[in-house]
C-alpha cells in the first residue's frame, strides 16, 4: 500500500500560507456561503486538487450538479486520498471529509448520490484548486 506523505504545518504557519477565507474554511471547518464558489459550475476537464497541499483529490468525470449549491462528486480519485470523521457540528450527524494528506476540511459526504456509488462529496469551491487536462 503506498504511504501518503502528511504535510504538517501549525496553524500560525497555515495563516502565512492561506488566504484568510482559505483558513477558515480548510482549517476552522468553515463553508462557503452556497451558489457562490468558483467551481460550482465549472465543467471543464480535469482534476481537483487540494487547495492547502495540492493533494488530488476528485476527478471532473465524478462531478456532477447536485443543485446543493457547492460542487458535487460521486467518488474521490482515491479513497487513500481523502479522509472521513463524524461531525457533529449544528446540532447535526454529518460526515466530515479532509484531505489525508494535510487534513484541511474539504466538505462533507452524503449517501443522496447518483449512481454508481450513491454518495453526494458535497466540497467547498475555496477548498480546491483545478488542473485541466491537457
Amino acid at each position: 500500500m503506498l504511504k501518503r506523505k502528511r504535510v504538517i504545518y501549525t496553524e500560525e504557519e497555515w495563516k502565512k500560507i492561506l488566504s484568510p477565507e482559505e483558513f477558515y474554511v480548510l482549517r476552522q471547518k468553515g463553508t462557503e456561503p452556497p451558489f457562490k464558489g468558483k467551481y460550482y459550475h465549472h465543467f471543464e476537464n480535469g482534476v481537483y486538487l487540494c487547495a492547502a497541499c495540492g493533494n488530488e483529490l476528485f476527478s471532473s468525470i465524478t462531478k456532477f450538479d447536485s443543485g446543493s449549491g457547492w460542487p458535487s462528486f460521486y467518488e474521490p480519485v482515491s479513497y487513500d486520498n481523502i479522509e472521513t470523521e463524524v461531525d457533529f457540528s449544528f446540532g447535526m450527524k454529518r460526515i466530515e471529509v479532509k484531505c489525508a494528506s494535510c487534513g484541511s476540511h474539504l466538505g462533507h459526504v452524503f449517501d443522496d448520490g447518483p449512481r454508481p456509488t450513491g454518495m453526494r462529496y458535497c466540497i467547498n469551491s475555496i477548498s480546491l484548486k483545478f488542473k485541466k487536462e491537457e
